[in-house]
């Protein structure tokens, strides 16, 4: 009886531990509100390309939200394998706060850890009732402007820096730019967390003169609300977004799910991950795919961040921190 039960529960082992190797990996990719349309095409591309060359099932689950309520939320404990921001300053304070990943993050992939790129760009009422057509005309008595917050959203970010970058480009000093900023802020009528909870603000709600976010959002604004309900218009200036990504070292290494992750994002640089992204209105790196699409990026003068601002660790301190500019410019 004792043989006959031991000899069992052994095959039940067994058949437990065969169930246990057979469940596809799962990926958590932490990443922020306007990339919805660009994973949901990429995970699929992964995942076939994945189950070709290894024979393996695996499943991708994403979190979205503003970029800097994200990376929080993976400091407090969210098992992100992989985080994908618009900005690094939410990847340093995965680094800065519990060591998620190391310092040096941004140099283990190529462009910094950027596969694509993307510009700043304005979604107006249909016809441009307004003729808002560059960052002063943002300022004008009247007008409402809807963006999110800096402090939560990287989209709010790039658009503070921006028309910063705008103010000293046309003669002004730090005061000047400043004063600029705040001016704009003072004409936004809600600061909703994320670039998606703005733009259902600015689409579903109708507040608002004029959206201001990334180019890609314009897309996936048309594809939701269709195109005869706006107009893009570049600015003549935009800082330079340049969305990084890493794994989680410390989720990775606890789960075991390294080398998975890693294939996951160097896959971004991959000639068909890059087509992916210039589908999705994202400016691929790969200068061959992005020749084909001179018509869908038009030229504009594109600030970089660093350059301009300094490293993104002082831009953040100086501008975003709890009591930093942002903080003093803005009085809800």
């Amino acid at each position: 009886m004792k043989k006959l039960l031991s000899a069992s529960l052994l095959v039940a082992g067994m058949a437990l531990a065969g169930s246990a190797l057979a469940a596809p990996t799962t990926l958590l990719n932490v990443s922020y509100d306007v990339m919805r349309d660009f994973y949901r095409d990429y995970n699929a591309a992964f995942q076939k390309h994945w189950a070709a060359e290894h024979g393996e099932k695996i499943n991708i689950d994403m979190s979205f939200g503003g970029s800097g309520k994200q990376a929080r939320s993976v400091i407090d404990g969210l098992p992100a394998d992989v985080i994908t921001m618009n900005m690094p300053t939410d990847i340093n304070a995965l680094a800065d706060n519990g060591e998620l990943v190391p310092k040096n993050w941004a140099s283990r992939l190529p462009d910094n850890s950027a596969p694509f790129t993307s510009a700043t760009v304005f979604i107006v009422r249909k016809g441009n009732p307004k003729q808002l057509k560059d960052w002063p005309d943002l300022l004008k008595d009247g007008v409402q402007v809807v963006v999110p917050n800096p402090k939560t959203s990287g989209n709010g970010r790039y658009t503070y820096l921006s028309a910063w970058a705008y103010s000293l480009k046309h003669g002004g000093d730090d005061a000047a730019a400043r004063a600029f900023v705040g001016k704009l802020f003072k004409q936004v009528p809600v600061l909703d967390t994320g670039g998606r909870a703005a733009t259902t603000t600015f689409m579903r709600n109708q507040i608002g003169d004029v959206l201001v976010t990334f180019e890609n959002e314009a897309e996936m604004v048309a594809r939701e609300f269709g195109r005869d309900q706006f107009e893009v218009i570049y600015p003549s200036v935009s800082a330079e977004a340049e969305p990084p990504v890493t794994v989680v070292d410390k989720v990775v290494d606890k789960k075991g799910s390294r080398a998975i992750a890693e294939a996951y994002l160097k896959f971004l640089w991959s000639p068909e991950g890059q087509q992916i992204a210039a589908d999705n209105y994202l400016r691929p790196r790969d200068p061959a795919i992005a020749a084909k699409y001179t018509d869908r990026f038009p030229k504009v003068d594109l600030i970089s961040v660093e350059k301009t601002f300094g490293d993104w660790r002082t831009v953040q301190k100086t501008h975003f921190a709890d009591g930093g500019v942002f903080d003093q410019l803005y009085q809800p």
